[in-house]
């Protein structure tokens, strides 16, 4: 068979659109890693309005911890924050309580932000780091408000350490092992990418409504016609739509947080210790949570001693803060901690 012969011109033509097809997402690609995300990671930074972050490492006897003390006056609670978190997503999680009269502490998990993950890979170790930082900052017994994959870390902790916890509350919270290798959804795939994750950033500048839909595809259960009315809700309420650019915020930049969101899922295979937890507890969940089922909840609820729940119907793993209902949520959640408070 003959070679067919293209024109020079033709040739020519072709070479500069395959260079511009090619050229132009390699730019773009090389851009988005230069580019630092338009996200303020500093140290002391304003998370929102009056919340004002001061982070520091204290240097403990099992390794250093990354955290944040807010408040001045008040028990304290300690906020064990969720999967790609980190001391900043804990402060902003728990920092509602603050007004009530509570001191927040806020560290950074192993494996994230600031805090090394060789300070603690198993959940007792981690149980025993949140302990040595009590010791160094002087703490002798803590509320723990903890939020999805943070659950089991305070679940261990509340049973390994009974005489340092004086009231205990998980919203969304992990309470069964999950066997490995489980799916991953192509969104979070991408999340979990530098680029994927700028890309991320991008859109929630240009288009923030087409962020949220994404996320609560990842969160909820919902049915079109709840996503869309939740979506609706969030965007038209300023604080409710500000808190959720601030949580994004607080996953940023993810390459800080990848090496404790990885040993979370190995931390997500392990048994828990629910049945020695004897501190007065509260179950939080939503009956629509598309992240962490909703038999997480219930299982934690039947098996802790003594245990009350509060079940959020017909909301997903972040009505806690972003649902019309949080304000009776976080009411109910206050009401708890206020009755064992020391």
């Amino acid at each position: 068979m003959r070679a067919v012969r293209v024109p020079r011109r033709v040739r020519r033509f072709l070479v500069g659109g395959l260079a511009v097809l090619v050229g132009v997402p390699v730019l773009a690609v090389a851009a988005l890693l230069v580019w630092d995300g338009g996200v303020d990671t500093g140290p002391r930074r304003e998370l929102l309005p009056g919340v004002q972050l001061d982070l520091r490492t204290a240097q403990t006897r099992l390794g250093p911890v990354e955290y944040d003390l807010a408040g001045a006056d008040g028990p304290v609670v300690l906020s064990v924050h969720a999967g790609a978190g980190g001391a900043d997503q804990a402060r902003l999680f728990a920092d509602w309580l603050r007004p009530a009269g509570y001191r927040i502490l806020s560290p950074s998990r192993p494996g994230y932000l600031g805090t090394p993950l060789d300070s603690g890979r198993t959940l007792e170790e981690q149980a025993d780091l949140l302990v040595a930082l009590l010791d160094e900052l002087g703490v002798d017994r803590v509320g723990v408000f903890a939020a999805s994959a943070g659950a089991p870390v305070a679940y261990a902790f509340a049973a390994r350490h009974p005489d340092r916890v004086w009231g205990l509350v998980a919203v969304g919270g992990t309470s069964r092992s999950k066997p490995p290798g489980g799916p991953s959804s192509p969104v979070r795939a991408v999340f979990m990418s530098t680029v994927g994750q700028k890309l991320v950033r991008l859109t929630a500048e240009l288009s923030p409504r087409t962020v949220l839909a994404g996320t609560l595809d990842e969160t909820s259960t919902f049915t079109d016609e709840q996503k869309a009315a939740r979506t609706a809700y969030v965007m038209d309420t300023p604080p409710v739509r500000e808190f959720f650019a601030a949580m994004l915020g607080t996953t940023f930049p993810y390459a800080e947080r990848r090496p404790g969101t990885a040993n979370d899922a190995e931390l997500a295979r392990a048994p828990l210790p629910l049945d020695r937890i004897t501190a007065p507890t509260l179950v939080v969940h939503g009956t629509r949570d598309g992240d962490v089922p909703f038999a997480d909840g219930e299982h934690a609820a039947a098996t802790i001693p003594g245990a009350e729940h509060l079940w959020l119907p017909d909301d997903d793993h972040l009505g806690f803060w972003l649902g019309p209902s949080a304000a009776s949520a976080r009411s109910a959640v206050g009401a708890f901690l206020d009755v064992h408070r020391p």
